[in-house]
């Protein structure tokens, strides 16, 4: 019995720690791979990556064409998202408003579905995942899961 009770305390103590790590994380705007890396001089090392995503030096750049609608002016918020999400639902008010109230940020809703081709190419692995974009096109954030309104604020002001 004795043996039981410990895996079974031990089991828990995993469970518990994993899901605390998982919430820690869930929705947190966080930089891409690229953005921390200077821009390259006059264009040098553009081209496309592994993936066929375009790429600079500073990281992939995604087009309005890719997107369905022209990229904002400051900043465009990708949300890809699924019909059945509800936490979808809550992440594209919330950046609805924030593309409101902030002046020249886009919010653009990709239906993950029926675009595998660009999930793929982006690792998009979950929905709700909310890509901060650059008015060049390139990704400067990335959040999977529901992000709050106060991130998505501060991850506009550090694009440039």
């Amino acid at each position: 019995m004795a043996p039981g009770l410990i895996a079974l305390v031990v089991a828990l103590a995993i469970a518990t720690v994993t899901g605390l790590a998982w919430q820690r994380t869930n929705g947190r705007m966080r930089a891409t791979r690229h953005s921390a890396r200077a821009p390259a001089p006059d264009g040098a090392g553009t081209g496309t990556s592994e993936t066929g995503i375009p790429e600079t030096e500073t990281g992939p750049v995604i087009t309005g064409d890719e997107l369905g609608l022209p990229l904002g002016q400051r900043a465009t918020l990708v949300q890809f998202s699924t019909s059945f999400c509800a936490p979808c639902r809550a992440t594209r008010r919330i950046l609805a408003e924030v593309a409101g109230m902030v002046e020249g940020v886009a919010h653009v809703e990709i239906d993950a579905e029926s675009h595998l081709d660009l999930v793929r190419r982006l690792d998009i692995r979950r929905t709700p995942t909310v890509l901060v974009v650059g008015p060049d096109g390139r990704i400067t954030k990335r959040a999977s899961g529901q992000p709050r309104k106060a991130d998505v604020i501060a991850a506009l002001g550090d694009v440039s």
